[in-house]
């Protein structure tokens, strides 16, 4: 059996789809299955069993000879939270307990980490183990996920493998739930649909302009391959980054999505919402070099081809991945 935390999330339920995919039905899917329109995410997915969260780690002391694998996306992602008990609970402490489990049951894992972790990108964005006590997040989802690298590089007792991945900015179908978190192709999307036009943070930063702020986005299609192939291949233990290694403007995404629309450019730039003005990342590019030594030298999609897919394929008929 394979686990899956975050199952009904976003980037879990597109892992999930891989999975069956690929052959895989006996899975375990874990999560807080509490709201319906998240629930649809797994709707028509194949699975042996749906696991609450709360109750995850005394079904997998149950089973623990069963399991073969556990890919643990679930977390707390809001970037505006600001409680940081919430992400000590589930994005520590849940995750540490996790860690140790499958250290003495020695079950393979990877987990989710974030290029959150990077902050404003003082040191740059290089995946080596040696940066990570030295990175300084911008709020405290990017704290609670560097904490976690750190604790893991600490540890000796290990899962016989493991992987954590830093994800840049995902975007794909499955996120109809999200609402403000929900990526800034799906939020362009709508409000053209609804008023032709879409808007973009200014810029607070005198070394960007209004839209010129960069970021690495990666479409979710290339998450789960990375994923996939690390499963299979199972390549040396370690921290890696996940994105495309090439940072894209969100002028560029704008307009990739007016044209994946067949619409005309409309941009209004709007202000930094207070609450995450001074936690704001006007830079991201991920370093790809380590993953792509290990050998995986699949392609990624362009944003271009990315949201035409996204667009053209999910949003504009409601369907899931």
């Amino acid at each position: 059996m394979i686990v899956v935390t975050g199952a009904a999330g976003f980037i879990g339920s597109c892992m999930v789809n891989k999975l069956n995919n690929k052959g895989h039905k006996e899975l375990i899917v874990v999560d807080d299955f509490s709201r319906s329109l998240k629930n649809n995410n797994i709707n028509h997915k194949t699975f042996l069993e749906q696991v609450p969260r709360d109750q995850f780690f005394g079904w997998l002391r149950d089973h623990r000879t069963d399991v073969q694998f556990i890919i643990h996306l679930g977390a707390r992602t809001d970037t505006t939270e600001s409680d940081k008990r919430i992400f000590q609970e589930l994005n520590l402490d849940y995750s540490k307990s996790l860690w140790d489990l499958c250290s003495e049951f020695r079950i393979p894992l990877i987990y989710a980490s974030s290029a959150a972790t990077y902050g404003l990108g003082e040191l740059g964005y290089d995946d080596a183990h040696e940066l990570v006590p030295r990175l300084r997040p911008l709020n405290p989802y990017g704290e609670s996920k560097n904490e976690f690298d750190k604790w893991v590089l600490l540890q000796k007792e290990k899962p016989p493998f493991w992987a954590g991945l830093k994800f840049f900015n995902v975007y794909g179908p499955n996120e109809y739930h999200k609402g403000r978190m929900a990526s800034v192709i799906f939020h362009s999307y709508n409000q053209i649909i609804s008023t032709g036009r879409t808007r973009l943070f200014r810029s607070n930063h005198p070394g960007y302009k209004d839209g010129m702020q960069l970021r690495d986005f990666i479409y979710v299609k290339d998450v789960i391959n990375v994923i996939h192939s690390m499963m299979n291949r199972r390549p040396d233990n370690g921290i890696y980054n996940l994105g495309t290694g090439k940072a894209r403007t969100f002028i560029d995404l704008a307009r990739a999505v007016f044209r994946a629309m067949n619409k005309e450019e409309k941009i209004d730039f709007i202000p930094l919402p207070d609450d995450i003005g001074s936690r704001y990342q006007y830079f991201t590019e991920a370093r790809m070099d380590k993953l792509r030594n290990t050998g995986y030298d699949v392609g990624f999609y362009t944003l271009e081809e990315g949201i035409d897919e996204y667009i053209k394929g999910y949003l504009t008929e409601g369907r899931y991945f």
